[in-house]
């Protein structure tokens, strides 16, 4: 495991009782992630930056002190349970206890459910699913212990509609959502708040690698839809930013939110049809 360098607080006054809390962030390298950790970043907030790309991490922790911000980062795999039992036993040691997190950590393989190969299939599982489960899961106890938290998860519309060449996505984004919920449920005596947010197309890395270089066509087909494909195009008529996705999980991370619970909210300009 790797630390970096915590750098000095900073952000405008805090409006969400979000200021000095530490926030666990998984994923926190990628498109999403680091917008997150950014979002938080801004509102005081201590990030434990979680990823197993080293190199995106120090470019993260790099940008974050650049801002002024206070974070440290961490490598872990969250598919092996082991570590990060030790990655969350280390933050805490390190930062204190946890009182947000926000599970970000995705992959994605494409293709028909009668092609896609069984590795493909457990890989996507392994980081969607068991992931969160294995996070939240040694987060959600500390959070019990210390008597509240809010847990975040960020999912995906495609978790509840269907998409074609997306089946092993879309499923594990929704046992993501359910385990979520469930725990939601087991946690609320706790004061702990489980929440999702479900992105629709947003620009990113992982979206880009979903079309066919040089496809002229790609962008509009996301943009309008697709008859061939049966897929509504996004109303709002623009794909969403990472930061679209960070305001949703900070205020369901935060105070404002302080009486919702097990909650989906899709961020995705209408492409779901209101879910």
């Amino acid at each position: 495991m790797s630390h970096a360098d915590e750098v000095s607080q900073g952000g405008p006054a805090d409006r969400a009782g979000l200021k000095g809390k530490v926030a666990i962030v998984t994923g926190a390298a990628g498109g999403i992630g680091s917008a997150v950790c950014a979002a938080l970043g801004r509102r005081e907030v201590l990030v434990a930056a979680v990823d197993t790309n080293a190199t995106g991490l120090a470019e993260l922790a790099a940008r974050l002190s650049g801002e002024g911000f206070k974070a440290a980062s961490y490598l872990a795999d969250v598919t092996d349970r082991a570590a990060v039992d030790a990655a969350v036993g280390h933050i805490e040691d390190d930062l204190g206890p946890a009182a947000i997190l926000v599970n970000v950590a995705g992959v994605l393989r494409t293709g028909p459910i009668l092609d896609i190969s069984d590795e493909d299939w457990a890989a996507v599982f392994a980081v969607n699913t068991t992931g969160v489960l294995h996070v939240s899961r040694s987060v959600g106890r500390r959070m019990a212990a210390h008597g509240g938290g809010s847990i975040v998860t960020v999912a995906s519309n495609a978790g509840g509609v269907p998409r074609m060449n997306m089946g092993a996505y879309g499923a594990s984004k929704a046992a993501s959502v359910m385990i979520t919920k469930c725990l939601g449920l087991e946690l609320a005596r706790y004061g702990v708040r489980c929440n999702v947010v479900s992105p629709g197309s947003t620009d990113t890395a992982m979206l880009r690698s979903m079309w066919t270089p040089g496809d002229e066509h790609a962008a509009a087909e996301t943009l309008n839809g697709s008859l061939r494909a049966y897929r509504v195009g996004i109303p709002l008529g623009k794909l969403a930013a990472p930061s679209d996705i960070a305001g949703a999980v900070v205020f369901l991370a935060g105070d404002e939110a302080g009486h919702i619970t097990m909650h989906d909210l899709y961020v995705d300009g209408g492409a779901a049809l209101g879910g």
